[in-house]
């Protein structure tokens, strides 16, 4: 990381039932600013989902105590200059992701992933370790891909989420067959779209860790461009400086 770098930005997430989101609200956001942090915290009953800003002891002091509620919650940091938030909110949501397919419930189990490493041999050598094509599709919104992503990957041009599943549907005869690999910023909305896709028949993985684990693990391998990331930096390069933005 750039030695001026001095604000630790840290975004994680984790499909689990929660029982009395309301109730939790007040003790994470008294938590957050007691810490002095900034960025978001989204809870619904499926889970939990936050983008914090601040010094490198606080925030990870206050991931720490997450962890306790939430031991299997996994996070992808970031450094910058200045926090990229402007304040703290603590939201509720009926979904941490807004799909509306109810049926689709990773919080009662996630389909299976692909690490960085396995993606990376099967891009290397054009073809799974079955020999099947290996078919990416990004299901961010359009204007997020524009920014970047995986060299071939589908595109179906969506503008927000709840889209998904129809665009999915309307390309499943040039997926079946397939290895389909689906992929997002952090992995929260590619794993929603894993599941979708297998309910349809095919056979379908998550990138785990997304992007941004990507980046950590491959760098800019199979990449084009940033990844836009939703605070003030915009987008971010695959060694994780800000190109935009603040």
């Amino acid at each position: 990381m750039a030695s001026a770098a001095s604000v630790l930005n840290v975004s994680a997430y984790l499909f689990t039932p929660i029982d009395d989101p309301a109730a939790l609200r007040p003790v994470l956001r008294a938590r957050a600013a007691d810490a002095g942090l900034r960025g978001t915290i989204l809870l619904a009953e499926e889970g939990i989902n936050l983008f914090l800003a601040g010094g490198a002891a606080d925030v990870r002091g206050f991931v720490d105590g997450l962890r306790a509620d939430f031991p299997a919650l996994e996070t992808k940091e970031s450094w910058s200059d200045a926090v990229p938030f402007g304040r703290l909110l603590v939201k509720l949501k009926r979904e941490i992701i807004r799909m509306d397919r109810p049926e689709v419930r990773p919080q009662d189990g996630r389909a299976p992933a692909v690490s960085p490493a396995t993606l990376r041999r099967w891009l290397d050598r054009g073809a799974d370790d079955d020999g099947r094509e290996v078919v990416l599709v990004d299901t961010r919104n359009a204007f997020e891909v524009d920014y970047g992503t995986f060299a071939g990957a589908q595109d179906w041009r969506i503008e927000r989420f709840t889209q998904f599943p129809d665009a999915a549907s309307a390309h499943l005869d040039e997926l079946d067959g397939k290895t389909v690999v689906s992929f997002c910023t952090g992995g929260i909305r590619c794993e929603k779209a894993a599941l979708y896709l297998r309910d349809q028949g095919l056979d379908a993985y998550q990138l785990d860790g997304g992007i941004l684990g990507w980046f950590a693990a491959q760098g800019d391998a199979h990449w084009d461009g940033d990844c836009f990331v939703f605070d003030e930096r915009e987008a971010l390069d695959p060694a994780f400086a800000a190109r935009t933005g603040a």
